[in-house]
């Protein structure tokens, strides 16, 4: 047994579904240690008043300019309460928000000053991690481009299912 990994590697379907329960479990504790990274880069640097998800969410929408709908759609949100963050951001500077000339229940939003220097605090944070890794030769670029690789097929597996069930 690899003591690294806790469950013994076994061939076949069994196996496989052990395997499978593990990666699932691991990509959720990774999610959720990203957010604590993210927030304990911010009590570092002194910034309080945002949480690590209102952050990450800064960080992806980026230059973009787009609707709390497309949030969820283009994968930049993962929660459940984007209304919320949303407000809450545009309240705190972060965010200016105007509603669509098209469609006037609709609200397209775009980062602030403010907002893009979070923005670049979590780049930057990002890059040092990404140099890290590869210093001290945890993974290369081989090693990442085949990780998304293998994700990106499991997502598309379960965009998949959830379009067959529809």
């Amino acid at each position: 047994m690899d003591m690294r990994h806790p469950v013994e590697v076994q061939s076949g379907p069994k196996g496989f579904m052990i395997s499978y329960l593990e990666a699932l479990s691991l990509v959720e504790r990774l999610h959720r240690l990203l957010l604590d990274v993210i927030k304990d880069e911010f009590e570092r640097v002194g910034v309080l008043e945002i949480n690590s998800v209102q952050a990450l969410l800064l960080f992806n929408i980026g230059e973009n300019e787009v609707t709390a709908g497309e949030l969820k759609s283009r994968g930049y949100y993962q929660g459940s309460n984007v209304s919320y963050n949303l407000k809450k951001l545009v309240e705190m500077g972060y965010m200016h928000h105007q509603r669509c000339e098209i469609d006037r229940r609709s609200v397209r939003v775009r980062l602030t000053e403010q907002g893009r220097q979070i923005r670049d605090t979590v780049t930057d944070l990002f890059e040092r991690h990404a140099e890290g890794l590869v210093q001290k030769e945890i993974i290369d670029n081989a090693g990442i481009e085949e990780i998304t690789t293998m994700l990106r097929r499991m997502e598309r597996y379960w965009t998949d299912q959830i379009r067959y069930i529809y």
